[in-house]
């Protein structure tokens, strides 16, 4: 056999020998890794595309690329597109086991979307002082002074829920004889002029942290003393707001019954 050849200059494609001349892969296998690596990058190469550009049927066609990635000169990897959908990522190679570049990471196989984190739980409330004692008009009249705050400014709007927290902390201060008025004057005056991102809180933290000492103890007052009187019956002197008998010269009830 003798080379009756042209030199190329365009339109040609350089085919390695091992590859020509391989001695294990079949004569399809062989032409169409040829045909593989003459193509331009991006071309479809699937097998639905192949079995219609060539006369062999898919499942000839589909045994001949498994020779071709069996060897080498094939990887297959399969990824999500933008769109969702998985697609098969085909590299063709000239040298077996050899890589120009590194390893594209987005060639490896799709991972399932994980689950979705659930919400962050939020932030507990600052604890707030509690009273010595709760009533249901108490509570009430604190709820009261907590849902008119956002009268004075609409940063302190409270939930249902932050106003149930918060309520011990007022009452505490309402038994401290302040009055509904005063703790809302402490609450609201000079507030920061940054947002507050949780008004809960920041009452909370004030209500701690400005709660006032509860008022001195007032011991109840004596029972007022009496004068002396003269018993009408004894002449002996007792004390009472006005003369008359003392208690032995008193009538017994039941005898008088």
């Amino acid at each position: 056999m003798v080379h009756d050849n042209v030199r190329l200059t365009e339109n040609f494609t350089v085919i390695g020998n091992d590859l020509a001349q391989h001695k294990e892969l079949s004569l399809l296998a062989i032409g169409l890794g040829c045909y593989i690596q003459s193509v331009r990058p991006g071309t479809a190469i699937d097998i639905k595309t192949l079995a219609a550009r060539f006369p062999e049927g898919p499942t000839r066609i589909a045994a001949a690329l498994r020779e071709l990635e069996t060897h080498g000169y094939l990887r297959r990897t399969r990824l999500r597109a933008p769109t969702g959908r998985i697609v098969t990522r085909t590299v063709s190679s000239n040298r077996p086991g050899h890589r120009t570049t590194p390893p594209d990471t987005s060639t490896r196989p799709a991972r399932r979307p994980a689950p979705d984190k659930p919400p962050p739980r939020k932030r507990r409330l600052p604890a707030v002082p509690q009273p010595s004692y709760t009533s249901p008009a108490l509570l009430q009249t604190a709820v009261d002074v907590l849902a008119g705050l956002r009268r004075h400014d609409p940063r302190l709007l409270l939930s249902a829920t932050d106003a149930e927290h918060l309520a011990p902390g007022v009452a505490a201060w309402l038994e401290r004889d302040f009055t509904p008025t005063a703790v809302r004057h402490a609450l609201t005056e000079n507030l920061p002029l940054e947002p507050l991102i949780r008004p809960a809180a920041f009452l909370a933290h004030r209500l701690t942290a400005q709660l006032p000492p509860l008022p001195p103890f007032r011991p109840p007052a004596p029972e007022p003393r009496h004068p002396f009187q003269t018993c009408d019956g004894c002449n002996r002197a007792f004390r009472a707001p006005t003369p008359g008998r003392c208690r032995d010269c008193r009538p017994d009830p039941k005898e008088s019954v």
